[in-house]
């Protein structure tokens, strides 16, 4: 074995190395958002919340504003900071995770701090992949994989510093990459020296990365559509007089409101939607270059044009006052069950020129 061949060995398996690590690390930060939920579910603030939203609720002593000398005390009701669009309902947002205790916030912090951590230990995983393979680090389903999952966990690390209220969807994050790398490290694993002579190319660099970049964020909007639904369940039971279940009570008088989670769902979405555009047309050239047509209706190609054309119904829902909330949210989320379906469905079940699976 030369040298360069031995190198690129010692590369390989550092990469395994550190992508297990995060999945160590993450496993922590797993464990530390659950303390952040269970600590937080002692808290008080979310009830109080709901309470002061609610039609009649009495007003607190801090709200009493007293007149001049022998004026009568006049009760005003406190002002409550909503998020709601035309024809929703006015709830205030939920106070997060920690539930506003001291412990659960602690907890919260930690979390992020280990999922920054595992972010970092992954990027180099997928980094040294890159330097094994000396190619783009994304021409299989496992590199697509790693790289996915690293994408996914640093666009909610950027809205955290962009100071987003984004803090909730880090339990469901975690948990996802997590099963996202055990199917990586356990199924989908390729030897690094694998490559299609198609994939040859720059628009290896172009196209696959804004297609990794489309589906980590596309995969935000679904957990926000997910939890818009069950919020606006949880809201809708309240309005007709219902008692949910304490368990849901504890976690959903956390969350966002349902406007609130409806509309980071297709700012998301509609965000992401025009670099999925390019995705297809940058699909198209490659594929002029590579095997001489632009289109040829490969079920890959035709999966794409499929979630291309989801995503544009969910959006001109939205943008229709009678498809508004629920309607629109099943709609978004066909749109990135169809986007799983052709990462997985296609790549695993179905046989084309994009067959790149390697498992």
């Amino acid at each position: 074995m030369n040298l360069a061949a031995a190198t690129n060995e010692s590369l390989a398996n550092t990469s395994n190395v550190l992508i297990y690590s995060s999945m160590a690390v993450y496993t922590l930060a797993f464990f530390a958002h659950i303390a952040e939920w269970v600590l937080g579910s002692r808290s008080k603030v979310g009830r109080t919340a709901a309470a002061l939203s609610a039609p009649g609720a009495a007003a607190p002593a801090a709200a009493v504003k007293k007149a001049g000398a022998g004026g009568t005390a006049v009760l005003d009701r406190p002002e409550v900071i909503t998020r709601s669009a035309a024809g929703t309902r006015d709830v205030p947002d939920g106070p997060g995770a920690a539930g506003g205790t001291f412990k659960g916030d602690l907890w919260g912090r930690i979390a992020v701090s280990l999922t920054v951590v595992a972010f970092l230990v992954e990027a180099g995983g997928v980094a040294t992949r890159a330097l094994s393979v000396q190619r783009a680090p994304w021409a299989n389903m496992y590199e697509f994989s790693i790289t996915f999952s690293t994408v996914a966990v640093g666009s909610y690390l950027v809205l955290l510093a962009l100071k987003k209220n984004v803090r909730w969807i880090g339990l469901p994050l975690v948990t996802t990459v997590l099963l996202d790398l055990g199917i990586a490290v356990t199924t989908l694993y390729t030897d690094s020296d694998q490559l299609v002579p198609a994939l040859h190319s720059y628009w290896l660099w172009i196209h696959v990365s804004t297609a990794i970049i489309c589906g980590a964020v596309f995969y935000l909007g679904a957990v926000g559509t997910v939890l818009y639904l069950f919020r606006d369940s949880y809201e809708n039971k309240l309005a007709s007089g219902g008692t949910p279940g304490k368990f849901a009570s504890s976690v959903m008088e956390r969350l966002p409101s349902a406007s609130s989670l409806d509309k980071f769902s297709y700012r998301i979405n509609a965000a992401v939607f025009p670099l999925w555009t390019f995705t297809i047309i940058a699909g198209a050239i490659w594929a002029g270059d590579a095997w001489g047509r632009y289109w040829g209706w490969d079920p890959k190609e035709v999966w794409s044009f499929i979630t291309w054309v989801a995503y544009a119904a969910y959006l001109h829902a939205r943008a229709t006052a009678g498809w508004k909330g629920r309607k629109a949210a099943y709609l978004a989320l066909v749109a990135f069950a169809c986007w799983l379906f052709n990462y997985y469905g296609v790549n695993i079940f179905v046989s084309g020129l994009h067959s790149y699976a390697g498992v």
